[in-house]
Formats: structure tokens, C-alpha cells, sequence
């Protein structure tokens, strides 16, 4: 499909256009979930493979609770009244939880585009991941080509990554797991340095 990256484990994303001919690659990754971030409904053929195997569709950006906060502009840009953005903070938050459920795996992440609001997307997943910002931005360009926007990088850079309320540590896919490990061992080093080094003084 166009636009199709492996994110994680189980996790994958294209653009919510899917044509017939990439049917039986999808068919292949055994989904069980597709998650959409944009109010307009995924393609035909992508949603007769949805209907076919059984995939839960998560159509998040086109929940009533989630409309209430956001409106769609004439460039086709979900936002705030006030202060609009491609992606609004209930949108990206709900898909990050749904995302982090193990239970929903293997999930494709859609969009209209398959470049801004997955990318703003997979970028805030990135931050959850401690990713160095630069490494972010370089990961979204890949994608967006001559089509990046700076707003969108601002997003992700702005974006309130507490708001996330994770699952029970079993739930959770193991890579955030090893990821949570890691950070939990590198600050028990670090503890472990200031201690000695308030020992020797």
C-alpha cells in the first residue's frame, strides 16, 4: 500500500487509500485492528477487508465525543475553534492508548494522506518511546517528502505525552515493556552514581 512502514512490532501505517491490488499483503499481517485518524472513511476495498476478516475498526477522529472538540477546515484539516491543528490532543491521545493495548495488535495506523496525521501520530508515539527529537523529525520528512509541514512538528514537539494513561504493565506491547525496563534501569544507575559519589565526598 502506499505509504506502508512496519512502526513496531505489530504495529504498521499507509495511507487509509488502499487499492485492490494490496489486498493479499494486507491479508498477509493478520490485523486485528485498524485505527483511523481522519474524519473521512477509509477506502472500499480497505474497509470489505475489514468486514472480511473480522478486523475491529477504530474510527476515532469520527466519534461524537471527539468531533465535539474538533472541526474540520476547507484543507480538509481536523482542529480547534481557536487554535486548530492537523490532530487534535483527544484524538491522539485515545489512538495512543488503543495503540498501547497489546490486545489490539497487529493494528494499521491510517490516514487520509498516509503523511500528516499518521506522521504527527507515529511522532508522538516516538516521544513516548524517548526518541531524540531530530531522529523524530528526520522519520516524518522520510515519509512527508516535500510535503512536510512545520506545524506538524510543532505538534508532535508540543504534545502533552502525561495525558497518555497507560495499561496494566501486562497489557502493554513488549517493546513499550523493555522500553519501561530500561528507563526504570537507567535511573536505578544513575541513584546508584549519586550515592556513591555522596560517599566519597
Amino acid at each position: 500500500p502506499d505509504l506502508f512502514g512496519h512502526v513496531e512490532s505489530g504495529v504498521f501505517r499507509c495511507s487509509a487509500v488502499v487499492e485492490t491490488p494490496s489486498l493479499p499483503f494486507l491479508r498477509a499481517l493478520h490485523l486485528a485492528s485498524v485505527l483511523v485518524l481522519t474524519p473521512e472513511l477509509a477506502s472500499r476495498p480497505l474497509l470489505a477487508l475489514v468486514e472480511e476478516q473480522g478486523i475491529r475498526l477504530n474510527h476515532i477522529a469520527n466519534k461524537p465525543a471527539i468531533r465535539a472538540h474538533t472541526q474540520t477546515t476547507s484543507a480538509g484539516i481536523v482542529g480547534n475553534a481557536q487554535n486548530w491543528k492537523y490532530l487534535s490532543d483527544e484524538v491522539v491521545k485515545e489512538g495512543l492508548e488503543f495503540v498501547l493495548q497489546a490486545a489490539n495488535h497487529p493494528v494499521l495506523i491510517v490516514c487520509t494522506s498516509g503523511i500528516h496525521e499518521t506522521g504527527a501520530f507515529v511522532g508522538c508515539l516516538r516521544r513516548m518511546l524517548g526518541w531524540n527529537f531530530n531522529s523524530i523529525v528526520v522519520e516524518y520528512r522520510c515519509f512527508a517528502g516535500s510535503k512536510s509541514r512545520y506545524l506538524i512538528q510543532q505538534f508532535i514537539e508540543l504534545f502533552d505525552t502525561d495525558l497518555i494513561r497507560l495499561p496494566r504493565h501486562q497489557d502493554l506491547p513488549f517493546w513499550f515493556q523493555e522500553y519501561l525496563l530500561s528507563q526504570a534501569e537507567a535511573e536505578e544507575e544513575r541513584s546508584n552514581i549519586l550515592v556513591s559519589r555522596i560517599g566519597i565526598n
